[in-house]
Formats: C-alpha cells, structure tokens, sequence
C-alpha cells in the first residue's frame, strides 16, 4: 500500500456522490476554455463563486490564492493573474495548472474534522473551532480513537446529531474506499441545514482506488519514474518507483508495500530521511525479466552522479508470501552484473536482507555474486530484523 494525494475535486466528488448529493464543482487547466465553461456550466454566470488552486498543497487561504464570493468575470481576472504562472510555496516553486470553482456557500460558523489511519486504529479529530485558526486552538479538538476491526462510537461526543450522521456517514465512505487520510477544514452548515464540503484533503491507499493521483505540486517527474510506470502496467505484478532526491546517499530496492513503508520509516528513525534518494516496490512475484528492468533503472539513478563518500543502496523485504526469491534475485544480480564498474566507482555498499520461497538459494546467489563482481554485498536472511539491516546501512554513510 502507498498513501497517494489526490485532488480536492475528485474527493469532493467521490463523497458526495456517496452521499447521494449532487456535487457543484469546476475543475480546470490551461487547456480549459471559459466561455465553453460557463455554456456547460450556465450556474457559473448565475452565482456567487469560489476559486482556488487544486494541486495537492494547503494552507492556500493564508498564501492569498482563495478568492471568495467573486462573479464570473472576477474569476476570469483571477485567472489571467495566476493561470499558469510560477508561485514558490518554500522551497517549491512549480506553475499553478489546475484550479477549482465552486459556489460561494454563506456560512456563520466553521468546523473542522479529520480522519487518519494508524497503524492499529482509525483516529477521528473533531473541532467546532475550523477554519484557517484551526491549528492555534487545537487544544479545542476532540479525538476519537476507533480500533481498526471496531465500529465508530459517537455516544460521548457533545454535539447535534446531524454532525454525528454526518461523522458517521463519512467515516463509512472512509472505510469503504480505501481512504488513509480525510480531512474537511472547514465544514459548515449552511442556511438551510445542510452540511457543506467547504475545504478537502485526500489521501487514498493507491492499491484499493482507480481515482487518478496527480503529481504535488513542486515535484519533477523523471523519465525513469515514467518508465517503470509503463512497465507496472503492463504487468501482472506491482512496480513502482518514485525519486525524492536524486542527490540522495540511501537508495532502495524494496519488495512489498508494507516492508517498503517500514524500511523507509527506520531510516528516517536513524536521522537520516534526508538521504532517503528513493521510495518504491516490487512485489506480486514479478518475473525475472520485470525485476531486472526494475533494479537496472534504479542502478542507472545510483550511479548517476557520485559521490566522494560513497552511497548505500538496500535491497530488502520481509519474508514474502509468494514472490520467488531466487527468480527476483536472479533479475537484480543481471543488472548488478551489468552496473559493476560504475557502482564499484561510485564507492556503492550493497545491504540485502530477504525471507520467502527459495530465499537460501536467491542469498547464496547474491553472497557468490558479490565476490566475483568484487561488489561488497552484505547478505542477511530472516532471522535479521528489518529496522537492524538499516542501521548497519547506515552506519556506512555516517
């Protein structure tokens, strides 16, 4: 499983089809034309609107990108000003491409919820102080922690049964499809009773949701990355790969969703997330061809660019369910074969750590392949804990 980011349109859009409401929203790009717009949209000429960027960043009322109870033609004057201009968030700077328009919804009072999946359970924070001040009273918030195989249970918290439908209903669609991550800052109930999406953020489980996920906002997207995406889908197995940072010391080739989450988790334990150069797995028993073309794409990366100090690149797992070890690890050693000079030039120390179906043959493979390339290839079954194979990882590099 990988938490994705998805947009507040396609969120919005999900839940309140689910919830059997009708959902007013504009999503558009460069490539949009308004005047096409307002034709298939005639309520875009007729109300009081909202609009504000759609790229997976917040905080985008207090960078001053949210315009309120605008007209149409106010709305167009917003988007020759921002469309497809460079805007720095930190240390991010990209072109602001996507944007959503809403109806403008009157509203007194603001309330804040969000919903995060834990490791053991689901925990609920609910606020009747929402909005952009959210953070400075959370002392305010009311947490709810609901065990993963548990139902929701509401009966302590003060406040008006339509907000507990309300939290409830959510929670249900929550459940269902595959949310890791929801939050609503701010809901509010407008004059007529009901309750209003005003605000949403999104993560879903990339393995449980066909929603699409766009890239965040600031992030370059690399060839390499584009290319195992072509070859995941055209395989029956699941390959994924994303760059964090290039320049990074710590690379991995990881197999399993969940051990890739926990491999990545101990280095950033270690103080050392800022090296992580990498994330990504290989997993549903890809075969030979599919985990060499994998592992020769990551080494092209590794080997790109130098580093006086050397890198280390981790090749782990847990102890798999079906995936061939041997198979896999006959791909992997073909591209280490292929990548000796460079990765001996770039000074690269190789941890594996693997358990499985035929895991004794795929490490007695690796051991053997590390003294004829003369690659140091350290090589640990099993009864070596994860979290242990990384500190030694990164021992190298402190």
């Amino acid at each position: 499983m990988a938490r994705q980011k998805i947009r507040e349109y396609d969120a919005k859009n999900h839940i309140l089809k689910n919830l059997n409401q009708d959902y007013k929203g504009v999503l558009l790009d460069v490539s949009s034309n308004l005047d096409d717009l307002s034709q298939q949209y005639p309520w875009l000429l007729q109300e009081k609107l909202v609009i504000k960027p759609d790229q997976l960043f917040g905080k985008r009322g207090k960078l001053g990108l949210v315009l309120l109870n605008a007209d149409f033609n106010q709305v167009k004057e917003y988007l020759q000003q921002y469309l497809n201009q460079e805007f720095t968030i930190g240390k991010a700077t990209d072109k602001l491409t996507h944007f959503l328009i809403e109806p403008y919804v009157e509203h007194e009072k603001e309330y804040y919820l969000s919903i995060t999946s834990e490791r053991d359970h689901d925990l609920i924070n609910f606020s009747e102080e929402g909005g952009v001040q959210v953070e400075e009273n959370w002392d305010k918030v009311i947490k709810i922690e609901t065990p993963t195989l548990e139902e929701l249970n509401l009966e302590k918290m003060n406040v008006s049964e339509k907000i507990k439908t309300f939290i409830q209903e959510i929670f249900a669609i929550y459940k269902k499809f595959h949310f890791c991550y929801l939050e609503f800052n701010p809901f509010a109930i407008d004059q007529n009773g009901n309750i209003m999406l005003i605000d949403t953020v999104a993560q879903v489980d990339s393995c449980g949701t066909t929603m699409p996920f766009p890239k965040s906002f600031g992030r370059k997207t690399h060839p390499e990355e584009e290319y195992i995406t072509a070859l995941d889908k055209e395989s029956g197995a699941s390959l994924k790969l994303t760059v964090l940072n290039p320049q990074g010391r710590i690379w991995n080739i990881l197999s399993g969703g969940g051990a890739s989450i926990i491999y990545l988790d101990a280095i950033a334990q270690t103080g050392k997330q800022m090296e992580i150069a990498n994330y990504g797995e290989y997993s549903g028993n890809p075969t030979t061809e599919e985990t060499y073309q994998y592992t020769k794409t990551i080494l092209s990366l590794i080997t790109k660019e130098a580093h006086p100090n050397g890198k280390v690149l981790i090749i782990g797992g847990a102890i798999a369910n079906f995936t061939d070890v041997e198979k896999t690890f006959t791909g992997i050693i073909k591209a280490l074969k292929e990548y000796q000079q460079p990765l001996r030039n770039g000074k690269i120390s190789i941890f594996v750590r693997r358990g499985g179906p035929n895991y004794e043959k795929g490490l007695q493979l690796m051991q053997q392949t590390g003294k004829e390339l003369n690659l140091p290839i350290i090589v640990h079954g099993p009864e070596l804990p994860m979290t242990e194979v990384v500190k030694k990882a990164v021992e190298v590099i402190s």
